[in-house]
């Protein structure tokens, strides 16, 4: 019991420790200068989006830079998709619509939009949105300036996430626990481990010359879990990959309500761990019952000061993402029931079932 308490105490001082780092050291997009007026394409994926694409289309078009083009990809919406993007784009020649007939063998539906957007662009840059982002009126400039000072090859940004149902405080704030708690990410951009990045398809800008030397969605046409996927590939060939976290200026409302949230985060939870469901299942119970042991080996002093540095550590990772600390701390039990709960749907879906994502399987 004494060796098991040892390990649960040093695993979460150093969750403590990276935690600390990533609000201490937290990297910024700074407000640095873009040169030459780079051509820009902003590139959407769209699969019944239409609660979302014309939010998104309004806030590209508002945008201070205004040197971008922006392609929408239909991935055979069965809603009113298609006919927003064209509505909208009535009103400003920069966006353009191109649908898919259909989803070739061997490629996920969001991966075969990426790429067939990829070779539609022609801009310097290529900035991958998700539908359902919401963006301020500098950030595409800002993102393109950053990646150019600092000669990135991929800049992926985590975005605020907006929480409204409690089955929302239940489920979202988990992955940017694991995340903040896990990877130092002020490291991510000056360090050639594959094993130390991240991203977020949320928010992925790539250098167009890099991105088709290599077509990264095409290397990863098959993986749900495109974007560490491609975020590893990038640095397994020596290129520089940024990922920043708790951005006002990027906002997003990933899931409506706990049964879609478990369903969407068993796709990618193992992901953060190197798919490996063990060490996924190690990380919930160090961090679910590990004050068990901690509470029977040592003294009432230590462990106090374990349960100190347990809960300041999550209040970390809430201030480093813009979340709430209160809620964050009211819904802590809740989220680490739930966080098994992605554990055992991601393993059955794995096993047992054919995961489906919006009407495909996936699996």
């Amino acid at each position: 019991m004494y060796i098991l308490a040892i390990v649960v105490v040093s695993f979460t001082l150093l969750q403590f420790i990276v935690a600390a780092f990533n609000l201490a050291f937290k990297p910024d997009l700074g407000k640095y200068e873009l040169h030459d007026d780079p051509l820009i394409s902003v590139l959407i994926p769209a699969r019944n989006e239409e609660n979302n694409i014309g939010v998104i289309l309004k806030d590209l078009i508002r945008q201070s830079y205004s040197n971008i083009e922006i392609i929408v990809f239909d991935d055979q919406s069965t809603d009113q998709t298609p006919l927003i993007v064209e509505q909208i784009g009535e009103s400003d020649p920069r966006i353009r619509l191109i649908s898919s007939d259909k989803l070739p063998e061997g490629w996920l539906g969001k991966n075969f939009g990426c790429h067939s957007l990829s070779h539609q662009a022609k801009g310097d840059y290529l900035l991958f949105l998700d539908a359902d982002v919401r963006i301020g009126n500098d950030i595409i400039q800002l993102a393109a300036a950053y990646s150019q000072k600092f000669n990135i090859g991929l800049l992926s940004i985590f975005p605020d996430q907006l929480m409204i149902t409690r089955g929302e405080k239940m489920t979202v704030p988990i992955m940017n626990y694991i995340l903040l708690s896990l990877l130092p990410l002020p490291l991510v951009l000056g360090s050639g481990f594959p094993s130390l990045t991240a991203a977020n398809g949320q928010f992925m800008l790539f250098n167009n010359q890099v991105y088709k030397k290599i077509y990264p969605h095409e290397f990863a046409r098959a993986n749900k879990v495109e974007d560490i996927t491609i975020a590893h590939y990038f640095k397994q060939k020596g290129i520089p990959v940024a990922c920043l976290t708790g951005n006002k200026s990027i906002q997003c409302r990933m899931y409506r309500g706990f049964d879609e949230a478990v369903n969407g985060f068993a796709k990618n939870i193992t992901a953060f761990f190197g798919n490996s469901f063990l060490l996924a299942t190690f990380f919930w119970l160090i961090t679910t019952f590990g004050f068990i042991p901690v509470f029977i080996a040592f003294p009432l002093n230590i462990s106090g000061a374990y349960l100190v540095i347990f809960l300041v550590t999550r209040i970390f990772v809430s201030i480093a993402s813009n979340q709430n600390i209160a809620t964050n701390m009211l819904y802590l039990i809740p989220q680490q029931l739930t966080m098994a709960l992605f554990i055992y749907k991601a393993f059955t879906n794995k096993f047992f079932y054919q995961y489906q994502w919006k009407g495909r399987d996936i699996s």
